[in-house]
């Protein structure tokens, strides 16, 4: 078995966000959780009060032998809106901002590249402004928040 990657990304409510990546064959593995912030060890209490500065995030682990990180990139565009400045549908916040969340050079690479595709691809009408910032700590987010669409029976956030 080939070395694990990690992957972070912000997209919105994170519940929604993990179920789209939990499904992908090549991941191993998801969280859900909090990084780009200034407090250690955050509650999702403090996180939705807006007070942190962390964004909600999924954290990936994947087989770059299984999917590329080009393919978790196209996974997180087509989830999202990533032109709402720290809002996605009813959530927010900058707790809910569009966020990539780089491990290595390369992930910075690709995924400037991809942000660059779309916003001149013509797909949305408002630019694109999702940061692309290195990876912080990662906190994982409380147990209950740990795959809870799977534990309820459900596919998305959406009706």
């Amino acid at each position: 078995m080939s070395q694990l990657e990690k992957a972070t990304f912000g997209a919105g409510c994170f519940w929604g966000v993990e179920e789209a990546f939990r499904v992908i064959p090549g991941v191993k593995h998801t969280a859900v959780g909090y990084t780009g912030g200034s407090t250690t060890s955050p509650t999702y209490q403090e996180v939705c009060a807006d007070q942190t500065g962390h964004a909600e995030v999924i954290e990936v682990e994947f087989d770059p032998n299984e999917v590329s990180y080009e393919t978790l990139l196209q996974v997180f565009w087509e989830n999202h809106n990533p032109t709402t400045l720290n809002r996605q549908g009813p959530d927010v916040g900058s707790q809910y901002r569009s966020a990539i969340f780089y491990h290595s050079d390369q992930q910075k690479e690709w995924a400037k590249a991809s942000k660059e595709e779309l916003d001149a691809s013509g797909k949305w009408k408002n630019p694109i402004v999702t940061e692309i910032t290195p990876a912080a700590p990662f906190y994982r987010a409380e147990e209950y928040h740990q795959r809870y669409l799977q534990k309820r029976g459900l596919g998305s956030c959406h009706l």
